[in-house]
């Protein structure tokens, strides 16, 4: 195996491996302070496109931990720097929340149901048949399908819920279009990440608790890849991938001395 070059810069995922179930994960305060202190580059990134950084700031913030707004990297951000890059000024009709309707407006989007440009679908705990029956009729007439994430359930205290990826599939299947995912594990959600705090793929690592999204964008990218267990994937999981992390560690505080 070929030595990496030192890490210069950190990416790391938010649920799984710095919170759990709303609770911090021990050693995320001090793994968050020890990056601060140290100057290098980092991002929190988050495939949820429900919050803006700015809510997603003040939710650690009382949870005991400090991320400036600045270092918050969220899948709807992701979207609109993609859609910005493909059709700046352009117009969408979105289902989604605040996240994702900010990060479009920040970029000068319009949003219409008046023959938009793109169907963007992103994260909501309110999918009304009638925002996707409207998201289907635009499709069919040629508007273009983006997707914030490819999740299929996320977390709730009751137990999993549908996510974008279960919604953005019965779309497909009403109109046979499939959506471009821009968020994990599309390398493009990493790479424009790293862009943004001026890392190198070569000298930044990713870390987090999936294997088929944190790992997998990590690995695509280019990045060394840091595999925690405080989240969804289990050690007896890992060998089932035909890909792996380049470590696999306990916990974040496995990592502070890393830094």
């Amino acid at each position: 195996m070929s030595t990496r070059k030192p890490i210069e810069s950190w990416l790391t995922d938010m649920d799984g491996v710095l919170i759990h179930e709303g609770i911090p994960i021990p050693g995320a305060d001090a793994f968050l302070k020890r990056l601060k202190e140290s100057g290098q580059p980092f991002l929190v990134l988050t495939n949820n496109s429900m919050q803006t950084p700015r809510d997603l700031h003040a939710r650690l913030s009382r949870l005991g931990l400090e991320v400036p707004v600045e270092n918050i990297w969220t899948s709807a951000l992701a979207t609109a720097k993609f859609l910005d890059d493909q059709r700046p000024g352009g117009t969408a009709y979105v289902i989604g929340e605040a996240g994702l309707t900010t990060a479009l407006h920040d970029i000068g989007y319009v949003l219409t149901d008046a023959r938009p440009d793109y169907v963007v679908l992103g994260e909501t705990r309110t999918y009304s048949f009638e925002a996707l029956t409207k998201a289907i009729r635009l499709i069919n007439n040629g508007a273009r399908f983006i997707a914030t994430n490819p999740d299929e359930t996320g977390p709730s205290a009751e137990g999993p819920l549908p996510a974008t990826g279960s919604v953005a599939a019965l779309i497909t299947k009403a109109t046979g279009q499939e959506p471009y995912f821009v968020g994990k594990p599309n390398p493009l959600m990493m790479r424009a990440g790293l862009n943004k705090i001026g890392a190198h793929s070569e000298t930044s690592a990713m870390i987090g608790d999936r294997m088929d999204t944190d790992v997998l964008a990590g690995l695509e990218a280019g990045m060394e890849t840091f595999l925690v267990l405080t989240g969804l994937t289990r050690p007896e999981d890992v060998d089932r991938h035909p890909f792996k992390p380049s470590t696999v560690v306990d916990s974040i505080a496995d990592l502070i001395e890393r830094v």
